[in-house]
Parts: structure tokens; sequence; C-alpha cells
């Protein structure tokens, strides 16, 4: 996706002054005159519309765009500008930029700066150009105010560290002395962006900026946000798939002291589009526990649900006889049927995955205030910018009158990407005329999600004579995530679940896969790396599998299926598979790990690898497995190419994240179904990882890249499942296949 779409090469920069006479500067991708205005919120200045802001006293504030929930984003996109405006980064402050939408010369609604969701680990890759452009052009106006101050060219002038310098003078003026007259400057029509080697920020280790106040308190979640006069809301929510609301008895509800009002919310046909996840009742008060009491108190009779004969054990059993027949083919090269009749041998397996929660450490909620011209939403979404068209569409406001405010977020995973909760939140407040906090519960967030889908793989290899793999074939059975989608048919269900360039794919001759599309009522989702986390447990498993029959290493097993390649493979619209990248992170990770050392009893060391969101990550495994079954993971060793590393220390942390978040799903996480209802309500029976269970030793290897960055949040998860197997298999000759 190019985010310089449309960017008028008249004006990238919005300059103006600030109070204290300044310099404020944003970017407008999709560029218009127009600007937005906002109410203060919560010390949210209201059109900030800034991405670097300095004072006179020369302080600096860099704005950061997108949402962060843990990746790092509010730290990793100001370094990209403090690079390259040559600042320190230790006197930069960081603050929140609201969100921002314009309409264009068009009529048409378009970012106001920059995209400012967070979701395909994308965030860096949409804007490593636009912000270092930003900081090298701010940059640059403020050489030409020293210039023309000095009366000299702008060529004999330099910067360093937040002053510009004429050497043959020996002038020095800080940034804060020019910044008035800077945002009078032409802006430059092109920049020279610095050579990587000059960075002093960018590839730096750098600690995250909100840590401190993170790890004090100070930092503002969204469950922390308060508007003047706000009520409180606690909902209850139809048990099972795609209930109605029969009848409501709220007597007792009312009764409760400090409750106000008891809301029903609407929830959406079977299979139909769905702004909000489930039918409920809320329970509107003067204070949480109120509300939660209310609640309690209330007597609701629901419909049935038309899944009421959804069960865990009926849903496996119904994607095992889709398997029984021919899916939908959606890969096919070559000629796979000739060749896997003609192989010498034929290896094939089956593996399974479950319905998985996001079970998010900060519950859904939302404050939302609607008013007769106006809505106000303070959220931690992961795409305001849903929150925004969700807000309008009940409201029937003009989305420009919508103000989002971004707070930091909980953990997200994906779940935060659907803005159900923000919709709720908008219809009670609407309804009741006042600001409204809608705060979930855990039994809640747990028992109505966006789940990730459940999964079953069918894999078969032929291999010739010589033992070289000739065939593969992939077929996978799921319920897909985009059921709900109005417009999406039947026959691209297949394309959020299997990645069309996904391994093998172009590496093996004669290549197919097959989809089998599967009927659920559980709600389905996004859940970190998507499609991935199950693909590559498969696809990984299995190439240990084939090795070992083949009496191969698994590492050179898949060293030769990868090849010598010079040529790119194309994975989707959008993004190329390089194997050879692919073969030098697997290499990387088993050469410091100790591929191929002789181990210790009970002893074993596995390997995987993937390929997510345009960046190679590889795991090995060290575990041990006592007689009596006990698992304890020892080390993990990860390597990465995620093109340039911006921020290593970032990176390693996502590493080591995904890593336990990753591992913690592998041996406890899975939500099951019974009488279409979610049996798991909290963690004790949806069990995380404890800290006696997590990884001891984690190495973190970044590949050296000459590429441009590519997406970490997600990349880590995928391989360690199959590469913890693997080990489990090395260490007791037994197979995990679930």
């Amino acid at each position: 996706m190019n985010v310089l779409t449309n960017l008028s090469r008249r004006r990238f920069l919005q300059v103006s002054a600030t109070a204290s006479g300044g310099m404020m500067i944003a970017v407008p991708l999709n560029y218009v005159s127009a600007t937005q205005s906002a109410k203060p919120v919560m010390g949210f200045e209201g059109d900030i519309g800034f991405f670097v802001r300095i004072e006179s006293d020369n302080s600096i504030t860099i704005g950061a765009p997108s949402t962060d929930m843990g990746q790092g984003l509010n730290t990793s996109q100001p370094m990209m500008i403090a690079e390259e405006l040559d600042v320190r980064w230790d006197l930069v402050s960081i603050e929140q930029m609201p969100f921002g939408i314009v309409r264009n010369e068009e009529g048409a609604l378009a970012w106001k700066h920059i995209p400012q969701g967070a979701g395909g680990s994308t965030s860096i890759i949409e804007t490593w150009q636009p912000l270092r452009e930003a900081g090298a052009k701010a940059r640059a106006m403020l050489m030409s105010a020293a210039a023309q101050t000095w009366n000299v060219l702008v060529e004999e002038c330099r910067t360093n560290e937040g002053f510009v310098f004429h050497d043959k003078s020996n002038a020095m003026l800080a940034y804060g002395q020019l910044a008035s007259l800077a945002a009078m400057q032409p802006e430059p029509e092109e920049v020279t962006l610095k050579d990587p080697e000059s960075y002093t920020i960018l590839g730096h280790p750098t600690k995250n900026a909100q840590a401190e106040k993170i790890v004090t308190g100070k930092e503002v979640f969204g469950i922390d946000a308060e508007l003047p006069g706000m009520l409180y809301a606690s909902m209850e929510r139809c048990p099972h798939f795609d209930g109605k609301i029969e009848s409501i008895d709220d007597n007792d509800a009312l009764n409760v002291p400090g409750v106000r009002a008891v809301v029903p919310i609407e929830g959406p046909d079977p299979g139909a589009p769905f702004i909000t996840l489930a039918a409920g009742v809320a329970v509107v008060a003067d204070s949480l526990w109120a509300a939660m009491k209310g609640r309690r108190a209330l007597k609701i009779e629901w419909t049935p649900s038309p899944f009421a004969d959804e069960s865990t054990p009926s849903f496996r059993k119904h994607l095992e006889d889709l398997q029984e027949n021919e899916g939908q083919i959606v890969n096919d090269d070559g000629d796979y049927v000739s060749a896997i009749a003609n192989a010498d041998r034929v290896i094939e397996r089956k593996y399974e995955t479950p319905f998985i929660a996001h079970a998010t450490l900060e519950p859904q909620n939302c404050v939302a205030h609607v008013e007769k011209d106006r809505c106000t939403i303070i959220v931690p979404s992961q795409i305001p910018s849903g929150a925004s068209r969700a807000a309008a569409a009940i409201t029937g406001l003009d989305r420009l009158n919508v103000d989002v405010m971004i707070t930091r977020i909980g953990g997200g995973f994906g779940r935060r990407l659907t803005n159900d909760y923000v919709a709720e939140a908008v219809m009670i407040s609407k309804a009741v005329q006042a600001p409204v906090k809608l705060v979930w519960t855990r039994e809640d967030d747990m028992q109505h999600d966006f789940y990730r889908p459940p999964a079953h793989h069918h894999l078969v290899a032929g291999i010739d004579e010589k033992g070289k793999t000739i065939a593969w074939n992939h077929r996978l059975a799921s319920a897909t995530k985009w059921y709900r989608r109005p417009e999406v048919t039947p026959d691209r269900h297949w394309i959020p679940d299997l990645y069309e360039g996904d391994f093998p794919m172009g590496l093996i001759e004669n290549f197919r896969r097959e989809y089998f599309s599967a009927s659920s009522g559980a709600p389905r989702g996004s859940w970190r790396a998507p499609g991935h986390t199950t693909n590559a447990f498969a696809i990984q498993s299995f190439l240990d599998e084939v090795a070992h029959e083949l009496g191969k290493d698994p590492l050179e097993y898949r060293l030769e299926i990868l090849g010598d390649r010079s040529r790119d493979i194309k994975f989707d619209e959008d993004t190329n598979y390089d194997p050879s990248r692919m073969a030098k992170t697997l290499q990387l990770a088993a050469n410091n790990a100790g591929w191929g050392k002789r181990m210790g009893r009970r002893r074993g060391r596995g390997i995987a690898g993937h390929f997510t969101f345009s960046s190679y990550v590889a795991h090995v495994v060290d575990v041990h497995v006592a007689r009596d079954g006990t698992l304890k993971v020892l080390k993990v060793v990860g390597a990465i190419d995620c093109g340039f590393a911006v921020n290593p220390s970032g990176i390693r942390a996502q590493m080591e994240g995904g890593i336990n978040d990753a591992l913690s799903t592998a041996l406890h996480q899975e939500i099951t179904i019974k009488n279409a209802s979610v049996e798991q309500s909290n963690f004790d029976n949806y069990q995380m990882m404890r800290i006696d269970e997590s990884v001891p030793i984690i190495e973190t290897h970044i590949v050296d890249s000459p590429h441009s960055p590519t997406g970490v949040g997600e990349p880590p998860v995928p391989p360690l499942a199959p590469a913890l197997a693997n080990a489990i298999f090395a260490a007791t000759g037994k197979r995990i296949r679930t």
C-alpha cells in the first residue's frame, strides 16, 4: 500500500507558528486546506495536528500518530522523524496524536496525516518514507531560516543535535531560536534523506518512550478515561450464538441504588453483517459497581440459537467430514494428480488447531458522548477509523463531527481491529443522552470474542525414487473469519485462511491447495498473525515428519526445498517472498543454537521458520521432557529478518513477547463450545502460561538487512508452536499434531 498516493507535490507540510512563537509542522497526506477542530478531552489538545513542534525555548515534541498496544510504535515512528530532523533523542518529548480525517477537494474522506491504525504489522512499512521525509523537510526549513538570518548560502549550513551551524563564521543557532522564522520558509520540493551509515537514532537500541509512564501508572489507557458527568454501563449479552432478546424484566435492576436506565441492544441477524457482536441489555448507573449490581438483577429470556447443536466435538466431525471430499482448489501448479500418482512414496499427516480467544489484559471498553451535532469517543482501538465509522452509522452524524481520542491499548492481538464495543457505547450514550463509559468484565471478554478460527489440515507429500519432494497438497478445512462480510462470496472464504504464496508455493513443481469452508455460529476474527499461526504449525510440523521419514536432517530438508534461488515468489498482491532470506534466517537461528550438537537424555531441539507480513522468522527451541511427561522449555533462539532494524530494542521485546505468547497458547489455550455457547469464562478455565513455565533464556538475532523495514509485531508467533512440537519429538519420539 502506497500511503503517498494523491500527495500534492506543491505542499507536503502544513507549517504554522505556535502560541509562543515556535514552529508546528504536520504532514497531511492527501492534503487539503481544511482543518478539523475538536474539543479538549482529558488533556488531549484538540487539533494537535502535528508531527513536530519546536518551541522557542528549544523544547521539541514529536507526535505519535498510530495506536500503541505494546508493539512500541509510539517510540519507533517518532524515531524516524527525530533522525532526519537531526535532534537529540533524549531531549524529545512524545505525545499521542488524535485521530484525524478530512474531506478532500473531491468531497471524499481522507487521512489528515497518515493512516493511524495498527494491524497486519504494517505501521512501520507504511510510514517509513513519509515520516523520514517530514523530519528532513523540517530540518531543511530550519537551515533555510538560519541561512537567511546570517545572509549566507544554505549549502554552507549544517545541523547537529538541534542546532544549525555555519562553520565559516563560527555561528550557531538553536532550532528554537529559528522556529518562528522557519515556519515562514518555503517548503523544499525534495530532500535528500540521510545515509544510514550516519544514523544516530535509527538502528540504535532505544528504550520505550512510554515505559516510565506505564510502570508508574501515569499512562492513560482507555479504561482510565473519563468525561465530566459520565455514567457507567455494564451489559449482559446473549450467552449463545445469534440469540435474540425474548423478554426483559428490569424492575429489580431499576431498584438498585444508582441505576439510571436499562437499554436493550439488538444484535445482528445470523450471518448478517455486524456492528455489534451480540444482542444484549445494558444497565446504566452512577458507578460501575451499581451498573454491575443492576445487571445481575436483570431477568432476561433469550430466543434459541440457530446453532443450538454446535459443540466442539460436532464441529470437529464437521471438519473431518468435509475433508472426505475434494475441496475448492485455490492453487494448482504443475500436474499434482499425475505426480502424486507416480510418486515412489506418499506421506500424509493431519494437524488440528482450536478456537483461540484474544484474552487482552485490558477488557474492552469505550467512553462515548453523543450530542445533537457531535460525538466524542475515547477508546483503545487498533482501528480508530472503524470507531469513527461505527459512531457515524449509529448517530447519522458526518464523520468530521465524530472526535476519536486514541489511548494506549492494554493488549490488542487483533481483537481491537473490530469496534463492536464502540458501537455498543455509542448506542447506550445516544439512548440515555449522556456521556457513558462501557466496561466489559473478564467474563464478557472471554465469552464474547471474535475467536481465531479452528482448522483441520491434511498435508500430502509425494517423494520420487531419489528422495526428492515432487508433489505437495495442503488441504485446509476451516470456518472463515470473513463469514459476515457482505461483499465476500463463498468462493473467497479461503483468502484470510490460506495465503496464496505461502510456503512451499513456487518451491515444489507440483503444488496444490484445497479449501473446505465450514459453518459455525461462533464469531471469528483476526488473532495475532491470523492464519499464519495455524498454517505454520501444520506446514513446519509436516516438514519435520517428512524429513524424519526420509532420514534427512530437518534443517537441511528445509534448505533443500528453499533451494538456491535469486528470484522472488509472489506471496500476495503486495508482497514477494524471497526464499534465500528465509534460508539465511533459518541458518542464523540454527548456528547460534548449536544445531546438530548432541543433547542430554530426554532433551530435544526443534526448528521452524515462517514468513509473516513481509518478515522472516526462525526459532530453535530446546526442551526437556521428564519421565512423567512434564515439559520444560529451556531455551529459544530466534532470528528475524525484518529489513532495516528501526529499533533493535523494540524488535527484541517483540520477539520475546511473541515467543512467550505463542508458548502460552500452545501449552494451554483452547476455546470449546457446548450448545452454541463458549464454555470458558475466565483465567481459571482459560489458562495463561504462569511465570514458572516461561522461557528462561531467549536469544534474538537480527539479520543485518539492506531492505526497507517490515513488520515485527506478529511474525515471531507462528514458528514457535511447530518448533516446540518438533523439539518434543526429538526428545521423546512422540509427535504432537494438535
